[in-house]
Formats: C-alpha cells, structure tokens, sequence
C-alpha cells in the first residue's frame, strides 16, 4: 500500500468521505506524492505522450497563432508570452524557434513566461530552454505575470484540474465521494449535498439513477483569471485539451498509468488522474468578461493552420522514410479516430478580434 493510499484511508476512516475533486487534488497535487510532484510523466518513459512531444509541427502552429494573437492585438512590446502547465517545455521550445524565425527580434524583445507550480518539472525546463534566445523567467501562478499584454497557451492544462461529480440517486442529484467499501479498499458513495438545477443540462431531467454529471469549479476559476487579465490587459489565449464542445452527462473521470487506463483507486499518487474538459463552460467564462470565445476541434485547428502544408514543407527534401514519419504525426495530431476530434481548443479574445485559423490574419 503506498503511503498516499494508506492517509487518504486513514483520513476518510476518521473524517469522512471526500469529494472527487479533493481525492484528484491528493493523488495528483500531494506535496509529498502527488503524481505530478513526484513523477515524469511525458513521453515514452512515462505514462502518457502529448501533442508536443508528437511532432514539432504542433509548436510551430501554435507559434503561429501566437504571433498572429500579438498582430491583431497592435504588436505591443513590452507584452509577455506565457505557457500554463509547460510539462518538459517541448511546447515553449518549438515556440520559440519558430517566433524567432518569423520574427528575429520577438522572442528577445517579449517576455516570456513559464507558469509552473512543480519546481521539479520547473528544472527540467530551465534544461530545455537554456540554449534558445528567448530567456524565459518562471512563475508559480498567473497572478505573479507582469501587467502587460498577454498572449498565453496551455495544451492538456485543464484536464488535469479537480472536478466533482454529482451523482443521479433515488433522492436525486447527489454529490459522488470517495469513502471506503466493506472490504476496505476505496468505493464511491453519494453525500448529501445536492446541485443547482440551473447548472445541469436538460437531459438531466431525464436521466436514469446512477447517472453522472461533472463540474470543475476550479477550472472555471482559472479561464476566469485568464479572462480577467486579457479583458483588463489586452491579448489572447489558447488552451487545448481532450473534452466535449457542448455540455452533457457522462462520467469521464479516468486513470491512466504506463500509456494504459488504470484503475481510479489503485495508484493513487502513481497515476495520472483526469476528465474531460467543458468546453462550453470555459466559454461561458470568457463570455462573461465581454470577450470572444471561439471553439473547434485539434484536428480542425491545426489543418486551418497548415498543418499539412508544413509536413510538406519539412519533407520535400527529405527521404520516404521522414515523409513517412511526417504523415503518421499528421494522422496522429488531426485524425478524426486519434487526437483530432477528441482534442478541442477554445481561443479567448477581445469582441471583434477573431484570429486564424477562425478568421484571416491581421
């Protein structure tokens, strides 16, 4: 029994079930061994690869509508370029190539931001970004950013985020806890407190018992500062994630451990948790500050970008086994059956500000 499961036990044995939202919080948050305090998580060795570490084409795209962001925006210098949740920095590298090939004097002129809350991931992208012209300067949170312009991206940044659940009992919509079964181990249990009406989707109305729906408080409360500095500040944002456009039922919590799904209470602390993001309330969010929230799809996204032209690019001179390689990252980033329908974005701006692929450039 690892230590994590053996207090989280302890704790609800003597206080209590705990919401959903709390158990993701320990497992993945845990000072001392939460997943992402404790674990590499990216890439082959770890449990789960992201767009980033697929392909540069994904960096160099999301280079391109950041600077497109800063165009439409009156090209403000001083302004910052932050990335939420930077993982291994493989996102922020790509960045910062392509911005300085774009523009040689941007990425030297801009401030660029990481926003990392794990000092251990925070070292591994010093490493990565030490070679590059852009000198990125590091930041717990958002609200530590210089007021300034903002142009800001996160890729698999909400997921992350704790959601609760509220399950459909036979005394109605329920919050879902983690308390502890007859034979010891975790199981979920309905509490006692219920939900707004106003916040579940029509079909609630009609749903069966045991039905599911999810809220994340605490991303709303994130686009809500994002939104906040961007209607006050000036800017853009982009966040790309795996979730739905539109909100509805469905229990999306999931563990995943070594590039395969896990058990919800098996590893706690040693998997990673997640669910899938509502798109529609971050837009919601957004729209609340009087700013423009637009919605689509990864796949969507990045071939309104070029994505395709760019592979073409990259392996024109290049031999059959590169442009082999190129077309399997393509698949992968914009295929309707891997990440190009499941993964959404949303891009954040001022009213009548509408940047590509949504609109032609500035």
């Amino acid at each position: 029994m690892s230590a994590l499961k053996d207090r989280l036990k302890r704790l609800i044995a003597a206080a209590g079930p705990i919401s959903v939202a709390d158990y993701m919080a320990a497992c993945l948050f845990d000072a001392q061994a939460g997943y992402y305090t404790t674990r590499e998580p990216f890439g082959a060795a770890g449990d789960f690869t992201t767009a980033p570490e697929i392909s540069q084409m994904f960096g160099e795209l999301v280079a391109v509508w950041a600077y497109s962001a800063w165009k439409a925006a009156g090209r403000p210098m001083p302004m910052v370029l932050a990335e939420i949740g930077p993982g291994r920095g493989t996102l922020m590298a790509d960045m910062l190539r392509t911005l300085d090939r774009l523009d040689a004097g941007f990425v030297t002129r801009a401030r660029i931001a990481m926003v990392e809350a794990s000092p251990r991931l925070a070292d591994i992208q010093r490493e990565r970004l030490a070679s590059g012209r852009g000198r990125p300067t590091w930041f717990c949170d958002l609200a530590a950013l210089p007021r300034l312009p903002l142009v800001v991206v996160g890729n698999e940044l909400f997921d992350a985020l704790p959601v609760r659940q509220f399950v459909r009992t036979a005394r109605g919509w329920r919050e879902r806890m983690v308390g502890l079964g007859e034979d010891g181990g975790f199981a979920f249990v309905a509490g006692i407190a219920g939900i707004d009406p106003a916040l579940l989707p029509p079909e609630a109305a009609e749903a069966p018992e045991g039905a599911v729906f999810e809220v994340s408080p605490a991303r709303e409360a994130l686009m809500d500062a994002v939104a906040t500095r961007i209607a006050a500040d000036g800017g853009a944002a982009l966040f790309i994630d795996y979730g739905h456009l539109r909100p509805g039922l469905g229990d999306t919590l999931q563990a995943v451990r070594d590039h395969a799904y896990d058990g919800i209470f098996a590893h706690p602390g040693a998997a990673d948790l997640t669910s899938h993001v509502d798109f529609a309330a971050l837009a919601h969010v957004a729209a609340m500050h009087g700013l423009e929230a637009t919605t689509t799809t990864q796949g969507q996204f990045l071939l309104g970008l070029g994505l395709i032209e760019r592979a073409g690019a990259l392996g024109a001179a290049a031999g059959e086994d590169v442009r082999e390689r190129l077309r399997g990252e393509v698949e992968r980033l914009a295929g309707p059956d891997a990440m190009g329908n499941l993964f959404k974005v949303i891009c954040v701006s001022r009213r009548g500000v509408r940047l590509p692929p949504f609109a032609a450039p500035a």
